[in-house]
């Protein structure tokens, strides 16, 4: 369900550029592709990355695991299978998300302007994430859901700053103009940040955008936020003291936090922004790793 939020995200403000700046922005729709890491997918499926065949792919397209409608028809069935540990109201949200979102693939007035379709994604899954806050104890369980969503959220800002920072990069004539103000607060709003990030840096810079989405660690939608989190989710999952790990789970988010509570923009530039979110990246799909080998993986019993 986090993951058919921030497509949702990525589409919307995609969408809302290209519309309000067209021509500056018609190349804009195959990086939201690259985005999700699918396409090599996509042209499997589809000739050209028109505005209408990335929409397609990305929101409904059944064969690609990461669309919307998949993620959500995936996050359903996984609902169900464990029906006894989660409450009747957050059952009830995931069935009304699913709902909405099949009916609206069958809408063709969605793809002729995702913007209602995208608020209606975004609301729904807050609304999900809400009720599992407010109706489920916060044990075992509602820190494995905490877990994977901090997770995912952490890795789909890794790649939307990825890629959305060397397409935003603007020309020297263009440094400081409007446009280029548009395309940085276009890069915060597909994360609801433009608001919270005015209140602590004021003028929008890409070095503070970049800041702002992987190390600050008060906005819950940058990555350092994530990363606390999930630091936060797994000891309670274990039990462990604070600086301390039994499972290699633990050693690897507890790492991985610790870097980003030293580390500065600067020194991710110089290393350079591509370089290192890739190996950030990398990283959290070895703590998924981690965590399917800690807690999902059956031991094997020597034969006597």
């Amino acid at each position: 369900m986090e993951r058919a939020e921030n497509v949702a995200r990525f589409i919307d403000v995609n969408y809302s550029l290209t519309l309000g700046y067209g021509s500056a922005f018609a190349d804009q729709w195959e990086p939201l592709v690259y985005t999700t890491g699918d396409h090599d997918l996509f042209k499997k499926g589809y000739d050209a990355a028109t505005r209408d065949n990335v929409l397609q792919f990305l929101a409904f397209d059944r064969d690609n695991p990461n669309s919307i409608i998949s993620c959500v028809l995936a996050g359903r069935e996984n609902a169900r299978t464990i029906r006894e540990t989660i409450t009747s109201a957050m059952w009830e949200h995931v069935n009304r998300f699913y709902l909405m979102v099949e009916a609206a693939s069958g809408d063709r007035r969605t793809l002729k302007d995702p913007t209602i379709f995208c608020d209606s994604v975004k609301n729904a899954s807050h609304a999900l994430v809400g009720a599992t806050y407010t109706t489920m104890s916060h044990g075992e369980a509602w820190h494995f859901l905490r877990l994977g969503r901090l997770l995912e959220r952490a890795d789909k800002i890794s790649r939307i700053a990825d890629v959305q920072y060397y397409l935003l990069l603007p020309k020297a004539e263009d440094i400081g103009g409007s446009l280029d103000i548009v395309r940085w607060s276009a890069l915060l709003r597909s994360n609801s940040a433009l608001e919270m990030y005015r209140r602590v840096h004021g003028a929008i810079t890409p070095n503070n955008v970049a800041q702002f989405l992987l190390l600050n660690r008060d906005f819950p939608r940058s990555i350092r936020f994530c990363l606390i989190g999930s630091q936060q989710s797994i000891s309670e999952i274990t039990g462990s003291r604070p600086g301390t790990f039994r499972l290699r789970t633990e050693q690897l988010i507890g790492r991985l936090s610790s870097e980003f509570d030293y580390m500065r923009i600067e020194e991710i530039i110089d290393q350079g922004m591509h370089e290192f979110i890739d190996d950030f990246q990398t990283r959290v799909n070895h703590v998924g790793t981690a965590i399917h080998d800690d807690f999902f993986t059956m031991p094997v019993r020597a034969e006597c």
